[in-house]
């Protein structure tokens, strides 16, 4: 049986994927009278089902597990575990949005994970191999500790820079040759890592926001914060929770001299940061309305 095509079958992909990260609707209350259900061809099915919020819950918490360790380089070619894990993400995305979609989501992700391995092979950081996880990305556990919280914020940028560029180039390509697949891949890429920069440990912003100073780490939480209260979102939730004990425990137990950065390169990531935050809100809209003479993929 082949897939639907066309822009109606973009923006189911693209609808499923926000519900994953926004988490299922409240509960309705059942009608006074059930009227008989009409149904038309072009009636949209509701993205937000039972199973991609259970599986996001679930991810997240194997995630924000291996997210402890933090990232680390990738040891030669790709290992077994991680072409695996790599296959069964596409097998289970396929299933909510189709191969090449999935195929292509799951690509975006591991050129993410590629940038956080360009840091820590120029800073010579050990650890795994990229391990994939349906519905959240990948995480790779690092076998050593940064020598103090600016090379951590670099390894955290590095992933959303690479991430980000892929998701425009894709983005790009779809809008200039009207393929509505790659405009939802773009647009997919570029709300994921928009997300992933939420100030909060242990997402990369959260690394990132590390090498600022003690009243940023509390105005990232807050925002983190504010980000839940517009979006309901409980994998959201799962994060803040997790968040606010990383956050007391590196303000009760600091390391001596972890966190003595000069100002120079804290103003360098602190722009980058805000210009790469900047740069993918800037384009985001871009990628909602999927380009009208977007056609078969």
């Amino acid at each position: 049986m082949s897939e639907p095509q066309g822009p109606d079958a973009e923006r189911r992909r693209i609808e499923n994927l926000r519900a994953v990260l926004a988490g299922p609707p409240p509960p309705k209350p059942a009608p006074t009278v059930a009227p008989a259900p009409t149904e038309t061809p072009d009636a949209p099915r509701s993205p937000r089902t039972w199973k991609t919020a259970l599986g996001g819950i679930g991810a997240t918490i194997a995630m924000l597990l291996g997210k402890f360790k933090f990232l680390g380089v990738l040891a030669g070619a790709l290992k077994l575990k991680t072409l695996a894990s790599m296959l069964i993400s596409i097998a289970i995305y396929g299933t909510q949005w189709g191969l090449p979609f999935a195929t292509g989501f799951v690509v975006l992700i591991l050129i993410h994970e590629l940038g956080h391995v360009a840091v820590l092979r120029q800073e010579g950081i050990p650890a795994t191999a990229p391990v994939f996880i349906p519905f959240v990305g990948a995480f790779i556990a690092m076998q050593g500790r940064p020598r103090d919280a600016y090379v951590e914020a670099k390894v955290g940028i590095g992933g959303p820079i690479a991430g980000s560029i892929a998701a425009w180039i894709t983005l790009v390509a779809g809008l200039v040759l009207d393929k509505g697949l790659l405009v939802t891949l773009g647009h997919a890429g570029i709300l994921l890592n928009l997300f992933n920069l939420v100030p909060v440990s242990p997402l990369d912003g959260g690394r990132i926001a590390g090498a600022f100073t003690r009243a940023f780490w509390i105005g990232g939480y807050a925002l983190g914060v504010v980000a839940l209260v517009l979006t309901r979102s409980p994998i959201l939730l799962i994060i803040l929770v997790v968040g606010l004990f990383t956050l007391w425990q590196r303000w009760k137990n600091p390391i001596p001299g972890y966190d003595e950065i000069p100002r120079g390169k804290r103003l360098a990531i602190g722009l980058a940061y805000a210009v790469l935050v900047i740069a993918l809100a800037a384009t985001l809209p871009i990628g909602m309305q999927i380009h009208p003479a977007a056609g078969q993929v």
